[in-house]
């Protein structure tokens, strides 16, 4: 593996139960979610943390009265349409239990755009921390997170994608994205490749 994962940040995309959950707004995307982002994502968490890799939970909500969040797009119509809100402060945009959220962790909220990256505070919480390399994981390889891997590495971050730590819908669109956009951005490797690098290299937590 090139990139340097002992000065890595794990940066999870809209694990949140809103998104992937049991009641999530975007149920097929959840349904795929389950059987690989929350059993993967919860083995990087734990990693991660017994690494003293920082573990960062970026999550998407609005307010109650919509107010400052996107319209400009078919998704952010489609959202507001949806049965299952996403308002911040209650159990739809908390992280899933799966991550099991520690104290060290950090939990960053948005209302707006695309990915966690533009116009939030990710981008200098990292530098704070020391970290040069994103091991990036959640949903979905349709749009937060391709545009995540983009401003990250625009931003100068070298970036490692677990294929199996992510999803998207369908499933077959989101193995193409894979290939044929994120593997020229990013090193794409599986969860086990991480681990085994936590495991050999743990730093101290910044």
């Amino acid at each position: 593996m090139y990139a340097d994962l002992a000065a890595a940040a794990l940066v999870t995309s809209e694990c949140q139960n809103g998104v992937v959950g049991v009641g999530s707004a975007l149920p097929a995307l959840a349904d795929t979610a389950r059987t690989s982002v929350l059993p993967n994502g919860a083995r990087l968490c734990v990693a991660a943390r017994a690494a003293g890799v920082p573990v960062i939970h970026c999550t998407a909500g609005r307010r109650p009265d919509d107010r400052g969040s996107n319209r400009n797009a078919r998704l952010f119509n489609a959202m507001l349409k949806s049965p299952v809100r996403l308002d911040l402060g209650t159990p739809e945009t908390d992280v899933v239990a799966e991550f099991d959220v520690q104290p060290s962790d950090f939990v960053l909220s948005r209302i707006h755009g695309l990915n966690p990256m533009a116009g939030t505070d990710l981008d200098p919480v990292l530098r704070n921390l020391g970290a040069r390399t994103l091991v990036v994981i959640g949903v979905s390889v349709n749009v937060a997170i391709t545009n995540l891997v983009m401003d990250a590495v625009n931003l100068g971050y070298q970036v490692v994608v677990p294929r199996d730590a992510v999803a998207g819908w369908p499933a077959e669109y989101a193995d193409q994205v894979i290939d044929n956009t994120l593997s020229l951005l990013a090193e794409i490797v599986t969860t086990d490749d991480v681990i085994r690098e936590w495991s050999a290299s743990p730093r101290s937590a910044g």
